[in-house]
């Protein structure tokens, strides 16, 4: 059986039909689901390109393709071409395919549509939660409110009409977007680390006299939800009080000039560092490695690999109260959002106490093998297989324009 599953990732296509990515998922996240199925189709917006740009990672390959909708970036784009996008989404899964809809997402909601409209089933993979991603300050756009409220009871009425869901937190999304009874249920995060991203033991903590501490931060700039701009202010805070740290944030976006120009602003620009794009791996641990204290701002989360990463390296960290962080932080080492005089306090405290650093670190050591390879591949593994059994069993005789409609040989390819 082929399983087709939508993501809300962008791609990159070259003219030889090889798909790109810059960041994962890539090739190796994709094949996961070949522990269950005999094929992977990807769903999900493709721009062509001509040349791959140094770095890229590949996602299509054996027993992996993509099938690729309309690009477009924001909603005035997807509203100009969303006919050619849903028409492409509708065209990438026939009756007889496996539906994975990696939610909340503009193209899952759209093949849930069509799913449902010719009385096929389709299960789900809850991987963030609108409530929180359009809240206030996190994102702006004047049509915020209105998105918040209607995109938060979707993603409640996909989960109470699924075949099977998946969440990537124990708790958090379970209780906001609850599924009907009887429904098959995991809780499996999409973060599965290997073996060498884990330390071999905790950190033992000693500050070293009139050297400033390091904090890291990893996250996408693109938007504000990584709360960075309230990190900034709380090393402002900090140094105001007489505390010096250097802070290194990884990742890229359209918001970096303007998180430059707040640091320029608050007086640490010589403080902060904008390290732009680290490749995932060994790049990735090399930077965690160098760092004092790892720390994550978030407005909004799913269970955030970057922290995982983190933990697995043996970092102490500081995090806040949204999302998954609390099921992965201790609540003496969480704040609430959008306070930087909170964040600078928690940082303060931590970094003031090498033993409680040392403590954090082991916990943290420790519950990051949680997420090792070793231990959510079985999980994962039964959750696909409850998704092809409830497929087998849910999947009438449907009719209608999707079941009668053949998938053509450009569909197949993502061409």
């Amino acid at each position: 059986m082929r399983v087709v599953v939508t993501t809300e990732s962008r791609f990159i296509r070259t003219p030889d039909g090889r798909v790109w990515t810059p960041t994962p998922p890539d090739h190796r996240f994709w094949q996961r689901y070949l522990s269950v199925f005999d094929q992977v189709r990807v769903v999900a917006r493709v721009q062509d390109q001509h040349e791959v740009p140094a770095g890229l990672l590949r996602v299509d390959g054996e027993a992996v393709e993509v099938h690729a909708v309309p690009h477009y970036v924001g909603p005035w784009q997807y509203l100009r071409r969303s006919r050619h996008v849903r028409r492409a989404v509708e065209a990438s899964a026939g009756p007889d395919d496996a539906v994975i809809l990696r939610v909340p997402s503009v193209l899952g909601s759209a093949l849930r549509s069509a799913r449902v409209r010719h009385g096929l089933p389709f299960a789900l993979e809850v991987v963030g939660d609108p409530w929180d991603v359009f809240a206030e300050g996190v994102v702006q756009h004047p049509l915020r409110p209105l998105l918040r409220r209607r995109i938060t009871e979707r993603l409640r009425q996909e989960c109470r009409t699924a075949a099977a869901v998946s969440y990537v937190t124990e708790e958090h999304l379970q209780t906001r977007y609850p599924t009907a009874p009887g429904v098959p249920v995991a809780a499996v995060s999409s973060v599965d680390l290997p073996d060498d991203a884990f330390v071999t033991r905790p950190r033992q903590v000693v500050r070293a006299a009139g050297v400033a501490p390091t904090v890291v931060t990893v996250g996408t700039l693109e938007q504000m939800y990584k709360g960075v701009d309230t990190l900034i202010e709380a090393v402002a805070l900090l140094g105001d009080d007489g505390v010096h740290v250097r802070l290194v944030h990884v990742g890229q976006g359209r918001y970096r000039s303007r998180l430059e120009r707040l640091a320029r602003e608050r007086g640490v620009a010589d403080r902060v560092t904008f390290a732009g794009w680290v490749g995932p791996g060994e790049p990735l641990r090399e930077r965690l490695d160098r760092a004092d204290l790892f720390v994550m701002p978030s407005r909004t989360e799913g269970l955030p690999r970057a922290l995982i990463e983190a933990m697995a390296r043996g970092l102490p960290a500081v995090g806040t109260r949204v999302g998954g962080i609390p099921e992965l932080l201790t609540a003496d080492d969480t704040v609430a959002p959008d306070d930087p005089s909170a964040m600078a306090t928690a940082i303060a405290r931590m970094l003031d106490e090498p033993a409680r650093m040392s403590a954090a670190s082991a916990r943290n050591l420790t519950r990051a093998r949680q997420f090792s390879r070793e231990t959510l591949i079985p999980r994962r593994t039964a959750f696909y297989q409850s998704v092809k059994d409830a497929m087998g069993e849910q999947r009438p005789n449907a009719t209608g324009p999707l079941s009668e409609r053949p998938v053509d040989a450009a569909s197949r390819t993502g061409r």
